[in-house]
């Protein structure tokens, strides 16, 4: 009994084998199933990936190329931000022929009042993120602004500790905490360089509004996950499409209402015809920073429905350092010293988040090698 007690979790035994259930035993058919099931999954993971990160980098250059030019309009610099969900109707149309899909159907779909209240809750959550978006990146360089965005990592956490079970290990802390340095040196050196353009109170509300709006945004990705858990339990192509359709849809109304509201639309005409690079550009411009926002809102959502609000905000950051690097070569910013200190903490940071998904990867892989492992009361009756 003693040499028994002392055979690992998941001993090769002969007695050990004959306790185990059959069921844990693959056959090749299941695990090729189990294989294709998991390169379709990285599949999907990977092409979200790509749609945040190419839509985050073009949306914020085109953001910024609208103010460098002769945009002025708020209002309407934020409506560029979610009035792309047109483009979404085919991919709507497409899903709702596909209603055999097993995974949508046999899940219990919420209320129609459930529904619209969490779009229109989403909805007006994101068009305030937008009006705080567009105010940072007008009075604030697309190097500072972009870097100063990493502290919505920080915020997720925080929001996906509480709203989400996320654990807070030591990789993860220190994570955040370089994270936030990163974006503190900036705040911190509010140097002449990036202020030339802007008064000094523009300069530090255009902070202020980033930093809020990085708040914003990592509740709305944490509360976006919880609702996907709780209630919508499904992780469907169409469930995400219908999501991001009707939040952006909700979104694109109320900054329509606040666009009339503040009078901008009046000037909007002249402000077309003063852009510098001409009316076709300026439609152009408008046009696609649009469609740009609304692909990296379909990556965003879908790495949610996949895997987590966290990764996909970490993935978001991982982004950010590509916009610096290419406002360098459009705008002509000027690399500081302040932005290449907090360049090097975003990406330290990122590194200590992605070496601990590599701890609870090897740590999944080790569980799976052994689904159940042998307790001490089984081997005794032996």
């Amino acid at each position: 009994m003693e040499e028994a007690r002392k055979q690992p979790s998941c001993t090769t035994s002969t007695e050990a084998k004959e306790i185990l259930p059959t069921e844990n035993i693959k056959t090749p058919l299941q695990s090729n199933a189990r294989w294709l099931r998991t390169y379709k999954w990285w599949f999907q993971v990977a092409i979200y990936i790509l749609f945040l990160l190419s839509g985050q980098a073009v949306g914020t250059l085109l953001g910024r190329l609208y103010f460098d030019k002769g945009g002025n309009s708020t209002w309407l610099a934020t409506l560029t931000l979610t009035m792309g969900f047109p483009m979404l109707l085919p991919f709507r149309f497409h899903s709702s022929l596909q209603n055999h899909n097993a995974d949508y159907s046999r899940v219990q779909q919420p209320s129609v009042l459930v529904l619209t209240s969490i779009y229109v809750f989403l909805g007006l959550c994101t068009a305030g993120d937008s009006v705080l978006y567009s105010l940072g990146l007008k009075y604030l360089p697309v190097s500072t602004y972009s870097l100063i965005c990493a502290s919505q990592l920080a915020f997720n956490a925080v929001f996906a500790f509480f709203l989400n079970a996320q654990k807070l290990t030591f990789f993860i802390i220190n994570s955040l905490v370089l994270l936030t340095i990163s974006s503190i040196v900036l705040v911190i050196h509010n140097d002449t360089e990036d202020s030339s353009n802007n008064s000094k109170n523009k300069y530090t509300l255009g902070i202020i509004c980033t930093v809020a709006a990085s708040a914003l945004y990592a509740f709305v990705l944490s509360f976006t996950e919880l609702t996907c858990q709780k209630i919508l339990k499904s992780k469907t192509f169409r469930v995400i499409i219908d999501l991001t359709f009707y939040e952006s849809l909700v979104a694109t109304l109320a900054i329509v209402v606040g666009l009339f509201a503040s009078g901008e639309w009046k000037s909007l005409k002249s402000e077309m015809q003063d852009f510098r690079l001409g009316k076709v550009s300026y439609i152009m411009t408008i046009l696609w920073t649009g469609i740009s926002w609304q692909v990296f809102n379909i990556g965003c959502n879908g790495l949610i429905f996949k895997v987590s609000s966290l990764f996909s905000n970490v993935i978001s950051v991982v982004g950010l350092p590509v916009d610096p690097v290419l406002a360098v070569v459009v705008f002509h910013d000027k690399v500081t010293a302040a932005k290449v200190v907090s360049l090097l903490l975003a990406l330290w940071g990122f590194m200590s988040y992605a070496y601990q998904h590599y701890l609870d990867d090897l740590k999944a892989k080790a569980k799976r090698k052994c689904p159940r492992e042998v307790t001490e009361d089984s081997i005794t009756e032996i």
